[in-house]
Parts: structure tokens; C-alpha cells; sequence
């Protein structure tokens, strides 16, 4: 995808609209955060409590959403299976010796996945686009994989063959119930020391008869989430990150700490929200249960007016009845 004039885009990176001034840290800061700052232990396993159980057919009104785990969920709806950001490999690294290790298990067996139609990824970190799943997945389902703006070749170039590289924005028709729509986050993305940027980062709204799923990817909180709900109207269901927050110094511009996601939670006017980014890769400084401890103050200091933010254990399955707008105030289809 040859990048066309942009407000996000200067000719050789991409950058975020939603900050006064880039703030990027360097690799030196970065050693800083890692090596001195002081990190709460985890534990070297975590047992996984619940037992995958996907339904067999929804009706029309339902969505199945199943938290795998860290950023990846199986959500679905419309008679379509989705993956959000896949990672079954044991590291979030380019790296099979080094790099974050992960605690537990994928809360479904990559064996046990339902044939897979669409794969969206967020941006580029390993955490997000791990190509050994990718891979698999090209083998095993050939699916629709939408990426950000520069991953294209990235993806082929590992066997991959329908994909389709989205700008903030850019929508695609599944079929004629389905469209997904890439749009802003605050955030960045970079795979070496040498590619910072290069490509784009963002979310996804998934619009599925009516039905609006947000998966958010990796972001700080910043003006898109309202910007988003000015576009689409209010989510049905949105997918947020609440993890890898501290030390905030160093994170709070990238990475949502959960006060900032029931905020975003709020300006998306989602009905139904769920946590994610935290409990299988250590990627920063706090304990593996502050990020749900830190909700549940978040929660009880912010009055969400009769909808939910929960989290949800890997492997679990949340059905979701979601009730179509009789009267649509907003215009979905600019």
C-alpha cells in the first residue's frame, strides 16, 4: 500500500494526531523503565479456571464473544468467526529464548478454534502480530487477515494470502451484513530499533447487521474514542485495554491504565465493555491482578448509568444480547 497524503503521515513515518508533542521514548529510556524500575513479581504459571464451551448457533440478536487471552478474542456474530489480534506462541518475541513469556495457557486450544473467516490486527508489536499464528491460521483456515497500513508484506511474505492493509478509516464489506472499519488509536508501532513508526496502529469497529463491536488494540486514552462514537453512535460491545499501565511515566501515552479505559468506556457510550492487555505477558511494572483490582476501584469512583465493563476468565464465553437501535440519530455510513 503506497501511503497517500495524510494527516497522520509526514512522507517516511506515521505519527499521533492526538499528541501536542510525539513524547517518544528512546531505547535508552526504554532500558531505564525495564531495568530500574521496580517490578512486581509474577507468578511462573496461572491455571486457566474455565472451559471453552462455543455455542453451536446464535440467533440474531446475539454475539458470542470468547477472551482467549492477553488481546485475543474469538468474537462471534452474524454467522461469521473473528480473531482479534492471535498470539498462541509461548513468547511475545522475535525470539524463541528471549522475550515476555506467557503465564497461561490460551484459553482455547488452537486445535479446538472453529474455522476462522477474519483475523484483524491492530499494529505490529509481537504481542499483536505474532507470525507463527498467523501462519498457522493461513494453513489451517485461509482467512481474511485486515492489518494496518505497511504490514501487508509482512504477512505475505510468511504465506499469508488474502490480506488487505487498512488507513484510519478505510472500511471493508465482508459481505452484505458485515463491514469492519480501521480507526485511530494513540499509540506506535515498531518490530526492530530501526522501523519505529514505519507502520500504522488502530483499532477496528465491527458493524454486523447492526451490531457495533469495538476492539481497540493498544492505545492511550486521547479524543478517538469520542471521535469514534461521533462516527458510529454508541458500541454494543467494546474491547479495552486495561493493562501494562506502570510505570505511568513512562507507559500513560501508550497504554490505558483501567481509570482511563472506563473513561473511554464512557466516551464510546458502550453497553457492554471488556478488559483486555493484561494477566498473560509481563509487558511492564504492576502486579498480574492490579489491572482488575485498579477496575474495580476505577468502577466504583465513575457511575457507568446502566452499562458494564467486566473481565472475563480465558477460555470463558460471554453471549451477549444486543437489542438493534429502532431509530438510528447518527449517520454510520460516512
Amino acid at each position: 500500500m503506497q501511503q497517500k497524503p495524510s494527516d497522520h503521515h509526514n512522507g517516511k513515518r506515521f505519527f499521533n494526531t492526538t499528541l501536542l508533542m510525539q513524547g517518544e521514548h528512546s531505547f535508552f529510556t526504554g532500558m531505564k523503565m525495564w531495568f530500574g524500575t521496580k517490578k512486581e513479581p509474577w507468578p511462573d504459571f496461572v491455571e486457566n479456571k474455565a472451559k471453552p464451551e462455543l455455542p453451536s448457533s446464535l440467533n440474531s440478536d446475539q454475539v458470542a464473544i470468547t477472551f482467549v487471552n492477553h488481546v485475543t478474542f474469538l468474537i462471534q456474530v452474524a454467522g461469521l468467526n473473528i480473531l482479534t489480534d492471535p498470539i498462541w506462541s509461548k513468547r511475545a518475541s522475535p525470539f524463541s529464548w528471549l522475550g515476555p513469556t506467557r503465564v497461561r495457557e490460551p484459553g482455547i486450544a488452537f486445535a479446538d478454534l472453529p474455522k476462522i473467516d477474519v483475523v484483524v490486527v491492530s499494529h505490529n508489536h509481537y504481542d499483536h502480530l505474532d507470525l507463527p499464528t498467523l501462519k498457522a491460521l493461513q494453513q489451517k483456515f485461509a482467512p481474511l487477515f485486515l492489518v494496518a497500513a505497511g504490514d501487508k508484506k509482512l504477512l505475505q511474505q510468511a504465506g499469508c494470502v488474502n490480506v488487505q492493509e487498512l488507513d484510519w478509516w478505510d472500511k471493508v464489506e465482508i459481505n452484505d451484513n458485515t463491514q469492519i472499519t480501521y480507526t485511530p488509536t494513540q499509540h506506535f508501532s515498531a518490530r526492530t530499533l530501526w522501523d519505529r513508526s514505519k507502520s500504522l496502529w488502530g483499532g477496528y469497529v465491527i458493524d454486523a447487521g447492526g451490531k457495533l463491536i469495538y476492539f481497540g488494540g493498544d492505545a492511550g486514552y486521547s479524543k478517538h474514542y469520542s471521535d469514534i462514537y461521533k462516527k458510529f453512535g454508541p458500541m454494543d460491545i467494546a474491547l479495552l485495554g486495561i493493562g501494562a499501565y506502570e510505570p505511568t511515566w513512562f507507559m500513560r501515552n501508550m497504554h490505558m491504565t483501567p481509570a482511563d479505559a472506563v473513561q473511554a468506556h464512557l466516551d464510546l457510550h458502550s453497553k457492554h465493555s471488556i478488559g483486555m492487555h493484561y494477566g498473560t505477558f509481563k509487558l511492564s511494572a504492576e502486579g498480574i491482578d492490579k489491572p482488575i483490582l485498579d477496575l474495580k476501584v476505577a468502577l466504583e469512583q465513575k457511575p457507568l448509568h446502566g452499562s458494564k465493563f467486566i473481565t472475563m476468565e480465558p477460555g470463558a464465553t460471554n453471549i451477549i444480547n444486543v437489542i438493534p437501535e429502532m431509530i438510528l440519530t447518527l449517520d454510520r455510513s460516512r
